[in-house]
């Protein structure tokens, strides 16, 4: 008998997470706008002539449907938003590099946007050979670590995997000399997160942190955690982890987390991000078209 009524607990239980779960997925689809993914996303940022408008997404790679479920809600937003170009925060592929793992993780994913000239600027992550800085898509140029200018903004995509001397003293050179109004780096291992699995990479902080610092650094963006999550300004830098384009590690940011501003660890997410002179606004989208954070953030008074 007792056997008989734990089973019945135990079944009772799970036919509540299943059932909140729909209820939550379904309440997703209600929030955007009332139509869900299917039908289009509701995107709120100004589209304001001449701004820099560009997506960060992260650990996209595993071909799965769910990550064209991402893909498929990034169109749609391109639609009414067209950014220009799009961050890969790493971990692009995940197992096999061969021509087909290319078509199939990355190319047949995002087709439509190829097909519009958007380009797709990658960094390197841990699951990812360094021979994918050759590949067109990813236009690294066949560096590890570079730097490109839209607008007012420089982009400095860095190789966390291996911050060496060679990659510090460019990433210091680069920053000394750069004026541009807005400064933003993207990589794959965050700085700051309250990821459960990975977390802060603290031994990378110190090493970039002060370099940030020195040369007025205003945006940070990471992956490998596979959830989103805005932290509370660090020193006056703006951090973001944006890794759950193409992975979900569900339930995995620690709650109460005195880093955490905002996260979503429910479903897989990307950022749209539009800067407008002194104003950098962002929209963080889930898979069903749902926005899960948005907001803008002023550019922090620093000298060069």
């Amino acid at each position: 008998m007792r056997r008989s009524v734990t089973f019945a607990i135990f079944t009772s239980i799970l036919l509540s997470i299943a059932l909140s779960e729909a209820q939550y997925l379904q309440a997703q689809s209600r929030n955007s706008s009332g139509n869900g993914f299917a039908n289009g996303v509701n995107v709120t940022l100004p589209r304001k002539e001449g701004s820099v408008r560009f997506v960060a997404i992260g650990d996209t790679g595993s071909g799965s449907k769910k990550q064209h479920d991402v893909a498929s809600v990034l169109l749609k937003s391109y639609q009414t938003f067209p950014f220009d170009f799009v961050l890969m925060m790493g971990d692009n592929l995940y197992g096999g590099e061969g021509p087909k793992d290319y078509k199939r993780k990355f190319e047949d994913v995002y087709k439509p946007l190829l097909d519009n000239q958007v380009k797709f600027y990658a960094t390197l992550g841990n699951h990812d050979e360094p021979a994918q800085r050759f590949y067109q898509h990813f236009n690294m140029g066949g560096k590890e670590y570079y730097r490109f200018k839209k607008g007012n903004v420089a982009f400095y995509s860095l190789n966390s995997n291996y911050m060496d001397k060679k990659q510090i003293e460019w990433l210091q050179g680069e920053l000394a000399k750069d004026t541009s109004e807005w400064k933003i780096c993207f990589f794959h291992h965050p700085p700051y997160s309250s990821g459960g699995k990975h977390g802060s990479d603290k031994e990378l902080r110190e090493i970039v942190e002060p370099i940030f610092l020195s040369h007025g650094v205003n945006v940070v963006v990471a992956g490998h955690d596979h959830f989103y999550e805005r932290i509370k300004p660090q020193k006056g830098i703006y951090y973001f982890v944006s890794g759950a384009g193409g992975k979900l590690r569900a339930g995995d940011v620690k709650k109460n987390s005195p880093l955490t501003d905002k996260y979503f660890d429910r479903d897989m997410s990307f950022m749209l991000i539009e800067i407008v002179d002194d104003q950098l606004y962002f929209q963080v989208i889930s898979r069903t078209g749902s926005t899960v954070d948005a907001g803008v953030l002023p550019r922090q008074n620093k000298k060069s």
